[in-house]
């Protein structure tokens, strides 16, 4: 059935032609098309079709092929999240947390990740646990935030894999537990996770939860000094000076204190042995350590030096 559009009704459609849109719309989307992707997709959410409604919220949150516009993704993510799908749920949480398109208002947050933990999404689980952490429109509580850290972790969540970790490192909210945070560094290492990269490096280093193991150490640290992370550059720099999990190499060893920077102190990384060679307290700063090394280096060597770290910031560094 037609209706006549001229008085400003829209025209009625049928399924078949709701449905014709909505995957034509998202045929445009594969061919990056994203004007006629939202044309389509906008008929079809303004019949009712929930996914076409998802797909066009996300096109006003990011706007593509159309004028970015939050409070029309709240329009149609509302649409969408109010016949129970989890993940507009999530993105109208997403919105109140960050106050697109909306006054921000942590407890509409939390109400939103509420509704879309209720069907076990994982993001949900994740954002809900960082809520309960910090205390924002809810009241803090560690043993929560374990808790929906716990089951985002079990879904492969990487960031709530870390959290976990850190959790059980540092004891809150769960029984302090090296083991079990060596356990969830590593699964978070393994998905890329530069911050359980390091940690984990860091608890090989000093046998923390792991029998001590320097190697395993330098490969995590190479793993997070890859994403840029400054101080595992720099403590590479350590082990290859000291001849830490690696033979003894001087160049090696400028070469990471030239990309972390080499302008502060050394990092603490091997237990007590920092303070034994430097013979200095924990909080002096022991000196850049570059120049250190520079000091048993030829003019040569520092020239091959510097041109891997020049090599390895252009592989590495966006």
């Amino acid at each position: 059935m037609a209706i006549n559009a001229k008085d400003g009704f829209m025209a009625a459609l049928t399924s078949q032609e709701v449905a014709k849109n909505f995957e034509d719309g998202m045929k445009f989307v594969d061919r990056k098309d994203y004007v006629k992707a939202a044309e389509s997709l906008k008929k079809a959410s303004e019949h009712g079709h929930a996914e076409a409604q998802f797909y066009l919220a996300g096109m006003y949150a990011d706007g593509q092929g159309v004028k970015k516009d939050y409070q029309q993704a709240m329009y149609w993510y509302r649409k969408v999240a109010d016949q129970g799908f989890a993940e507009a749920q999530f993105n109208l949480g997403v919105m109140y947390y960050k106050g697109q398109g909306v006054t921000q208002d942590y407890e509409q947050a939390v109400h939103w990740y509420n509704k879309a933990v209720e069907k076990g999404d994982a993001l949900a689980q994740y954002t809900l646990a960082l809520m309960y952490e910090k205390g924002q429109g809810v009241t803090q509580d560690y043993k929560q935030a374990v808790s929906w850290y716990g089951k985002a972790a079990e879904q492969g969540i990487a960031q709530a894999q870390y959290k976990l970790g850190f959790m059980y490192e540092e004891g809150n909210g769960v029984v302090q537990d090296d083991d079990q945070a060596v356990f969830w560094y590593g699964k978070a290492a393994e998905q890329g996770v530069v911050h359980a990269q390091f940690k984990l490096g860091f608890m090989y280093d000093n046998g923390i939860g792991v029998p001590q193991d320097t190697q395993q150490a330098v490969f995590w640290w190479n793993k997070a000094a890859e994403q840029g992370d400054v101080e595992a550059q720099n403590n590479l720099g350590v082990m290859y000076d000291m001849g830490l999990g690696v033979p003894r190499d001087y160049i090696e060893a400028h070469k990471w204190f030239n990309i972390a920077g080499a302008g502060g102190k050394w990092f603490k990384v091997a237990g007590e042995w920092i303070n034994n060679i430097a013979g200095m307290g924990d909080d002096q700063d022991i000196g850049s350590g570059l120049g250190i090394v520079e000091s048993f280096m030829t003019p040569a060597e520092i020239a091959e030096a510097q041109r891997r770290a020049s090599e390895w910031m252009m592989k590495y560094k966006k």
